[in-house]
């Protein structure tokens, strides 16, 4: 059986906030942990805490006024089975440049924004919005 660890976070984080959840714990890898600084970042998450002992880190969700989770959605693009390429000028816009597209390039991982700047490519992991 074959797994997608990337879609099980963005699932893990997707549900928390469905079920108005503080926090959710997901299992640590480098990639994990460097898309969720993003999600911090951009301020779609509060806080994150790495817990080396567990091998796993936390995620804080955020919530507007309204117990309304600040991610209100968060869709896997790429996936092992079909990976999505984007070159510097098609890299995706989410929601008229209201939400976020998460790229991988060759200088890391960066939001659709950052790579446009640097005039970068590459995979296309995530939109959120």
């Amino acid at each position: 059986m074959f797994s997608d660890p990337i879609a099980d976070m963005l699932t893990r984080i997707r549900n928390a906030g469905l079920s108005k959840k503080s926090e959710v714990m997901i299992p640590l890898s480098k990639m994990k942990y460097h898309l969720a600084e993003i999600l911090v970042r951009e301020g779609y998450v509060e806080h994150l805490e790495k817990n080396e002992k567990e091998h796993s880190f936390r995620v804080k969700l955020k919530y507007d006024e309204n117990n309304k989770p600040h991610i209100r959605a968060i869709n896997r693009l790429s996936t092992p089975g079909q990976r999505m390429y984007r070159d510097a000028k098609n890299l995706p816009v989410v929601l008229n440049g209201l939400g976020r597209a998460v790229i991988s390039t060759s200088q890391g991982l960066m939001t659709n924004r950052e790579a446009k700047k640097k005039s970068l490519g590459g995979e296309v992991i995530c939109e959120i919005y």
